[in-house]
């Protein structure tokens, strides 16, 4: 399949203040806000009503590659160049939790469901999930051959995925931090590139995996939990969620189908409450969508393109 081109792409929202490229946006759950976190070492929160800054977030020493917004509100997360990941409350300037014990970079984030853990993946090629409560390590997940570029955790908390610069996604129960499956990558007819975003659909039944390689790939998933990890366990002081997804997986998910872009790589792809599949794409001249923009002097989804990420923190 093929990613259909649409219209032209006419900014809707301008909005300026970050003095170096945006690598990461976030719009908060009610929609009235958006996070940017940026290559200047900042985050910033902004109102889309008035179209302007409310707040700068200061503290990391390095880029921040990425923001999530907790599932609740109120509180986000940032990942960054430091090798730290942080937690903030958006009425501080300060962080509340700084999550450090990753080795190298950290590239990205994702809450779990229930806000109470928040996933990181690193250069160090591994997973970590941290409480968000004590900011100990829950979980340390290893088994990455390549630096782990998206992390994404299943709408009933069970399951947890991440995927890597070669292509490969890999599966985990968080019940017992158990890898249960691996697929994806050049050799399945997976992503022949860094994996940047994975989305679970609402019911798990579908994840979609956004590449480097200018596709979106669609993987039947249905069920989300491996065979011997049925219950209601929690683990990991409850990071496994209120239960089960609804029927078994072993990790082998099938290729649905790849959609290709026009020589786009796919930096983010999310499902809407109705599962209608959004992707957003990387540009050398920047990103502006409609609906929020971004900010900077290169307004981008995730940055100038994907091979600018370790040169702009290269001073480290």
């Amino acid at each position: 399949g093929k990613v259909a081109s649409a219209r032209p792409a006419v900014p809707h929202m301008l909005l300026c203040g970050h003095s170096a490229p945006v690598y990461g946006l976030d719009f908060s759950p009610d929609g009235e806000h958006l996070l940017s976190c940026s290559t200047d070492f900042t985050v910033r929160l902004w109102s889309l009503e008035l179209q302007a800054c409310l707040c700068v977030y200061t503290g990391h020493a390095y880029p921040v590659w990425d923001v999530k917004w907790s599932p609740m509100g109120h509180y986000f997360a940032t990942a960054s160049h430091d090798r730290t990941a942080r937690l903030w409350a958006t009425n501080r300037h300060t962080p509340l939790r700084v999550f450090a014990g990753h080795l190298a970079d950290v590239d990205c984030l994702a809450f779990h469901p229930n806000a109470n853990y928040v996933a990181t993946g690193s250069s160090d090629k591994t997973v970590r999930l941290w409480d968000v409560q004590s900011g100990d390590c829950a979980r340390l997940l290893t088994g990455h051959r390549g630096t782990v570029t998206s992390v994404a955790v299943s709408p009933a908390g069970r399951v947890l995925v991440s995927g890597d610069s070669q292509g490969m996604i890999l599966c985990w129960d968080l019940a017992n931090g158990r890898r249960f499956g691996a697929f994806g990558g050049p050799s399945s007819a997976g992503h022949a590139g860094p994996v940047w975003s994975l989305a679970f659909s609402g019911e798990s039944a579908v994840l979609a995996s956004g590449g480097d390689d200018c596709s979106i790939g669609l993987w039947d998933v249905e069920g989300g939990v491996p065979d011997d990890a049925q219950g209601t366990g929690h683990g990991a002081g409850g990071a496994s969620g209120a239960g089960a997804e609804s029927k078994p997986w072993r990790g082998d998910a099938r290729l649905i189908t790849m959609l290709r872009t026009k020589q786009t790589p796919v930096m983010a792809v999310r499902f809407t409450r109705r599962n209608l599949l959004l992707g957003a794409g990387a540009f050398t001249r920047g990103l502006r969508s409609s609906g929020g923009g971004a900010s900077g002097r290169q307004t981008a989804a995730r940055g100038a393109a994907a091979g600018d990420k370790k040169a702009a923190g290269s001073a480290r």
